[in-house]
C-alpha cells in the first residue's frame, strides 16, 4: 500500500528571506537626502584629517614672508600657489584648515567617548537604583545642567589650564548630564518589560541585567545623542580656542585660527570666513547625520516600503 505525502505548502516551497539589518538601516538612512549629503561631506573631512600630511600642500606652520595676507586664488592679487590664500603670518590657509580638521575631530571624538562611557554607567546605576543612588546622581546632574555649558567649560579650563587634554576633559564634563539623563530614561522604560522580568526569574545578576539585557536596547537614542554631541564638542572646542583657552597657537585648530584672525576682518575677510565656514559646514553635516540616524534607528520613524 502506497503512502501519499501531503502536498507541500507554499511556505515549504518558498524560502522566506528576511532583509539584512544593515540593508534595512541603510535604506532608512539613505531616504534622508540631507543625512547622505552630511555623510559624504564628513567622509571628505575625515579623509583630509587622516591623510593631512600627504594632502596638505604645505607645512601648516611654515611662513612665507613674501605672501602675507595673500587673497584666495580667484580674487585679484591671489595666486594659484596658495589656493585659499595665506594668513597674517604668511601661512597657507588650506594646509592649516586640513591639519586643523585632525584636532577638531580628535577633540570631538575624545570628548564624546570620555562622556559617553561614564554617562552610561551613571545612567544605568540611577535607573536600577531609583531610591538610593539614583536621586543623588540625578540631583548632581541637575546642578550641572543649571550652569551654562560654555561658562562651565571655561571655568574648568581656567582651573586646569589651557591645552588639548584639558579641553577634552572640560567638554566631556559639560556633555555628561545629557547622557546620564537619557540613559536613565531609557532604562526606566525598559526595566518593566517582560524580557527583563524573565531574565530576573532566570537568575540573572544585576550586572548581567544592566549590560547584557537592558543596555543593548537603550543604545539607539544614545548613538543619536553621541552624534549630536560630536557637533557640539566641535563648537565648544572652537569657542574655547577663540577665547584663548583651548589648543594654543601655532598649532592649527579652527577656533584658534578664528581668534588669531579677528583683527584682520575688514582687510582680509578670508582669514576669518574660511575657518568659520568650515566649522559651520562640519557642524551642519554632523547634525544632518544625526537626523538620519534618528530616522533609521527609531522603528516609529522608519520609512515603510
Amino acid at each position: 500500500m502506497e503512502r501519499t505525502l501531503p502536498p507541500a505548502s507554499v511556505a515549504d516551497e518558498q524560502t522566506i528571506v528576511y532583509p539584512s539589518p544593515y540593508k534595512e538601516f541603510w535604506k532608512a538612512f539613505s531616504h534622508n537626502k540631507g543625512a547622505v549629503g552630511g555623510l559624504l561631506f564628513m567622509l571628505v573631512i575625515v579623509t583630509c584629517a587622516l591623510f593631512a600630511p600627504w594632502i596638505a600642500p604645505y607645512n601648516p606652520s611654515e611662513q612665507y614672508r613674501d605672501f602675507l595676507l595673500t587673497p584666495p586664488s580667484w580674487l585679484e592679487g591671489g595666486t594659484t600657489q596658495f589656493l585659499l590664500g595665506t594668513d597674517e603670518l604668511g601661512r597657507d590657509l588650506l594646509s592649516r584648515l586640513i591639519h586643523g580638521a585632525r584636532l577638531s575631530l580628535l577633540i570631538g571624538l575624545a570628548s564624546v567617548v570620555c562622556s559617553l562611557i561614564p554617562g552610561i554607567l551613571l545612567g544605568l546605576i540611577a535607573g536600577f537604583s531609583p531610591t538610593r543612588l539614583g536621586p543623588f546622581i540625578m540631583r548632581l546632574m541637575d546642578i550641572m545642567l543649571a550652569l551654562p555649558s560654555l561658562l562651565l567649560a571655561v571655568a574648568i579650563v581656567a582651573i586646569l589650564g589651557p591645552g588639548l587634554a584639558n579641553t577634552v576633559i572640560a567638554i566631556a564634563i559639560v556633555s555628561l548630564p545629557s547622557y546620564v539623563r537619557l540613559t536613565r530614561a531609557a532604562v526606566m522604560g525598559e526595566i518593566t518589560r517582560d524580557y527583563v522580568t524573565a531574565s530576573r526569574l532566570a537568575g540573572a545578576g544585576m550586572l548581567r541585567l544592566m549590560f547584557i539585557t537592558v543596555l543593548p536596547n537603550c543604545m539607539a537614542p544614545l548613538i543619536v545623542q553621541a552624534t549630536l554631541s560630536f557637533s557640539s564638542a566641535i563648537l565648544d572646542a572652537a569657542a574655547l580656542g577663540f577665547l584663548g583657552l583651548g589648543v594654543q597657537p601655532p598649532t592649527p585648530e579652527w577656533g584658534t585660527m578664528l581668534a588669531s584672525a579677528r583683527d584682520y576682518i575688514e582687510r582680509a575677510w578670508w582669514v576669518v570666513t574660511l575657518p568659520g565656514l568650515t566649522i559651520l559646514l562640519s557642524v551642519l553635516a554632523i547634525n544632518l547625520m544625526g537626523d538620519g540616524l534618528r530616522d533609521a534607528l527609531d522603528p516609529r520613524l522608519k520609512v515603510q516600503s
